[in-house]
């Protein structure tokens, strides 16, 4: 998770996955493989308000004057040929492609024909493919993102004095919760703006365990505060949920064995939660079948007419349970073999449970020719998260 609660920019993303462990000779690799000959990177170990954080300095050795200038379309034709990992390079065009299109509303034209100033220089380049290495490096296949602090006043551009927060700030971060005027200085830059725009999920970020805290420092001193992002690395924590059931049961010995199906498809049918069968023994040693059915309160009498329409009981116990039960959804998923329904559930440490429907894995099985068990491994595989 983001924590930008003094902004965001690139450079502060890429210290701050430093600072979770993305080793810096992979930025450098990076940078070998774009062919950016002019281009040193460094960290410095930094403390702003006490808080011990990293500096990623992005250094260019050859003269120039101002910022590089680089068409969108140059830097997409730079990234798509270049040897990344398909992830790296895959999520560093989709933050510039954000870039692009931001810029191109503000300036009114179309986003091929953008020329990145300050967001196109080579730095920037460093700055995005170092966050996408790092995203990939730390496994991380989800990020969320707090309130973003836009600050106020000034910042100098090519184009001439802009606004703070910048226009292209203001257009990558549509429908997302921003705090206006909280700061005086640009605490959100472009780059950081796309990043956020490019990879946060927009909803509420879930309950998570922490495993690991990096913090990236940016280059001013703020008065009030320090100038750090923090990013909060661990897995989602989603607690069990309760709720209540009556239970109803009936014992019976007297009932042809084969009807049994037939009642519990017509109470699962009829919203039962639940419905089975239990063998047991009753007095003088008599084998017995015992139904029993999970059902929502509401539910009661509904279910237990069916029971005695359909069975030979005259009479049945009830009572109330109280359950923990695990947030689950229902979803297909595309294997090898064909499409196959599953329930997903996530339990509080983040253990995912995945249950494919067997009628499905058996019709496709049959389709397909394939054993069962293939089709059954393929959908748990297809529902899990992919790490």
């Amino acid at each position: 998770m983001l924590d930008p609660f003094s902004g965001i920019s690139g450079d502060m993303t890429v210290g701050a996955l430093l600072h979770l462990g993305l080793p810096l000779a992979r930025i450098r690799d990076a940078i070998e493989t774009l062919g950016l000959r002019d281009v040193e990177v460094a960290t410095e170990p930094i403390a702003r308000s006490g808080i011990a954080a990293t500096k990623f300095h992005v250094r260019i050795r050859a003269p120039r004057h101002g910022h590089a200038h680089r068409p969108y379309a140059d830097i997409r034709t730079l990234l798509g040929a270049s040897l990344l990992p398909a992830p790296v390079k895959d999520t560093a065009l989709r933050i510039f492609r954000r870039l692009a299109e931001a810029e191109g509303r503000v300036h009114g034209v179309e986003a091929d024909a953008v020329e990145f100033h300050e967001v196109g220089a080579l730095d920037a380049i460093v700055d995005v493919v170092g966050t996408a290495l790092g995203f990939s490096h730390l496994g991380i296949d989800a990020v969320f993102t707090g309130t973003l602090p836009l600050g106020q006043g000034r910042v100098d551009a090519m184009h001439g004095p802009l606004p703070v927060p910048a226009p292209a700030v203001v257009e990558l971060l549509r429908g997302r919760p921003v705090r206006v005027e909280d700061g005086t200085a640009e605490l959100v830059t472009p780059t950081g703006a796309a990043i956020v725009a490019a990879l946060a999920e927009q909803r509420p970020a879930p309950e998570m365990r922490i495993d690991a805290v990096g913090y990236g420092a940016g280059d001013r001193v703020l008065p009030d505060r320090p100038n750090l992002l923090r990013i909060l690395l661990g897995e989602p924590h989603v607690p069990a949920g309760h709720d209540e059931v009556v239970v109803l049961e009936a014992t019976i010995d007297d009932l042809a064995p084969h009807i049994f199906e037939h009642v519990l498809e017509r109470l699962l049918a009829a919203g039962a939660r639940d419905a089975f069968l239990v063998p047991v023994v009753m007095k003088k040693s008599r084998p017995a079948t015992m139904v029993r059915v999970l059902a929502a309160p509401p539910d009661r009498d509904r279910l237990a007419a069916i029971l005695f329409a359909e069975t030979s009981t005259i009479g049945l116990r009830y009572t109330t349970w109280s359950r923990m039960v695990l947030p689950r959804e229902e979803r297909s998923v595309e294997t090898p073999y064909g499409a196959v329904r599953v329930k997903v559930a996530y339990a509080p440490d983040g253990t995912v449970n995945v249950a494919p429907e067997i009628d499905d894995c058996r019709r496709v099985a049959g389709e397909r020719g394939v054993a069962l068990k293939l089709v059954h491994q393929a959908a748990v595989a297809a529902a899990l998260p992919r790490r």
